[in-house]
């Protein structure tokens, strides 16, 4: 064998030597990372699925973040909507405490009440999550409602709930000598009741009668009167007539009199009088205080509910009515508020269209779900306007009419509340947890997804531990054999070939 042979068959055997042991380092990294190849390149022609596979993995990972993202939302949009409804039967509990109260007390304690839960109310929808308000719509950096105070006492310049309800108790009952904006007037033996034109004050509904020897007529006209003529006779002890008035809430109520020969007369009757004129003139008075106690309960009530109703239903598209005044005990319209003079309670987005479709989350590549809300939603708004209604009226319980007034009022408030007609918050929370549940399963699709993915993907870059652990061993031995071989070439001298 030549020297050259010898130095080039060195030269082979410590590249040979450099080969298996990058093919060792390779399989230790192989063992350490459990991975083929530490770049797509080292794939082969797998590297393409391996893209892919990686692709679809991290969208998956990118939905489910969302999906988390979303669910944490919802479940406190939840528990507010279950608190509302909390509060709700908080305020109707007082109600009805307030209705059953002997001692003049009731008034005063669901007023409390209403107010401490129309704070909470309001807190509620001012609910945030990672700086987002959850029920202001589509402008989820502005809060959703105004707060307490200016909502029921205004704002510098602008109204509040409180003013509104004044000028339209004020429009409705009228000046002194026209009590609920009627004008009851007597000539000779009839008595007459014209009510005012415009929308304000008690309206005539029907006239119903048996008294003897007494003509009715109307209500006819525009505006609409009516007359009780007593010209024929007096009538008979016993008899009654009935007066029934619309009131400005579409609610209606009726004002009974009855005849009598007592004097004085009893509530709610009119004495005989000796003559026909004497007894118009004994209805006409009786008919003014019956009317004079309706304006001050159930007209004050329904004032109250009108009034906050206008409040309510608007937002910065649409101020609230307001009564065209001052003066407004005779006022013959309304015109529309502004923001500048009177409070707009709803603050957040306060666009058309559907609220649940203001705030949208794609949580699979063929799924959107909409879960977005409005705190003035039909349903949350009724909650909010009747429990501000109450936490709004003054009774002051010096009052004579002041259990009448309370009476009434709560009774159009408990049938607000519990009214089924509309959308309800249930209505809502069933919205939310549709989302809630569509967001669920898609997670629950995508771990199945991405554990048949992982499972291809481990496949195709995965190792296993047995193998690699026999090559290294195999590698190791030959290492060893390539490392001797080498040492044995190295250690040749030219003097073994000059014997």
């Amino acid at each position: 064998m030549s020297v050259s042979a010898i130095g080039s068959q060195a030269a082979l055997a410590v590249q040979q030597l450099k080969n298996l042991r990058s093919q060792f380092d390779d399989l230790q990294r192989q063992l350490s990372t459990g991975q083929k190849s530490a770049t797509y390149a080292g794939l082969g022609t797998s590297s393409g699925i391996t893209v892919g596979l990686n692709a679809q993995l991290s969208a998956l990972s990118g939905y489910d973040t969302s999906i988390d993202m979303v669910s944490t939302r919802i479940s406190l949009m939840s528990n507010a909507l279950t608190s509302m409804t909390q509060v709700q039967n908080t305020v109707q509990s007082a109600i009805d405490q307030a209705n059953s109260a002997s001692d003049g007390s009731g008034p005063g304690v669901a007023q409390q009440t209403a107010q401490s839960s129309l704070g909470q109310l309001l807190d509620l929808l001012n609910t945030q999550s990672g700086g987002r308000y959850l029920f202001s719509g589509s402008a989820t950096d502005q809060p959703s409602v105004d707060t307490l105070d200016h909502i029921l006492n205004g704002n510098g310049a602008q109204a509040g709930l409180t003013q509104l309800i004044s000028e339209r108790t004020q429009a409705d009952l009228g000046p002194p000598t026209r009590v609920g904006r009627l004008t009851v007037a007597s000539a000779a033996n009839a008595v007459t009741v014209t009510e005012d034109a415009g929308p304000f004050g008690l309206k005539l509904a029907s006239v119903t009668s048996n008294l003897t020897n007494v003509a009715t007529n109307g209500p006819s006209g525009s505006p609409a009167s009516m007359s009780v003529d007593f010209s024929g006779g007096n009538p008979n002890p016993g008899d009654s007539i009935t007066v029934r008035f619309n009131l400005p809430d579409g609610t209606s109520e009726n004002v009974t009199l009855t005849a009598t020969t007592n004097s004085p007369p009893g509530t709610n009757q009119f004495t005989i009088g000796s003559t026909p004129g004497a007894t118009a003139t004994n209805f006409q008075t009786a008919l003014n205080g019956a009317i004079g106690t309706l304006a001050a309960t159930s007209l004050t009530a329904a004032s109250a509910v009108v009034a906050s109703n206008d409040f309510f239903n608007a937002d910065a598209n649409n101020p609230p009515q307001r009564v065209n005044g001052p003066p407004f005990d005779t006022a013959t319209g309304m015109v529309p508020g502004t923001s500048s003079n009177t409070v707009i309670w709803y603050t957040g987005e306060a666009g058309a269209g559907s609220a649940r479709d203001t705030v949208k989350a794609q949580i699979d590549p063929s799924l959107t779900i909409s879960y977005g809300a409005r705190a003035n939603e039909a349903a949350i708004r009724n909650l909010v306007q009747n429990v501000a209604t109450l936490a709004a009226v003054q009774i002051s319980s010096t009052n004579p009419n002041a259990a009448g007034l309370s009476a009434a009022l709560n009774q159009r408030l408990t049938s607000n509340l519990n009214s089924t007609s509309g959308q309800t918050i249930t209505d809502i929370e069933s919205d939310l947890a549709s989302a809630q549940n569509a967001a669920s399963n898609a997670k629950t699709r995508h771990q199945q997804t991405s554990a048949t993915l992982n499972d291809y993907l481990q496949q195709i870059t995965g190792i296993s531990n047995e193998e690699v652990g026999t090559e290294l061993l195999t590698l190791q031995t030959r290492m060893q054999a390539s490392m001797q071989t080498t040492a044995m070439l190295f250690q040749t001298s030219l003097v073994n070939y000059l014997k």
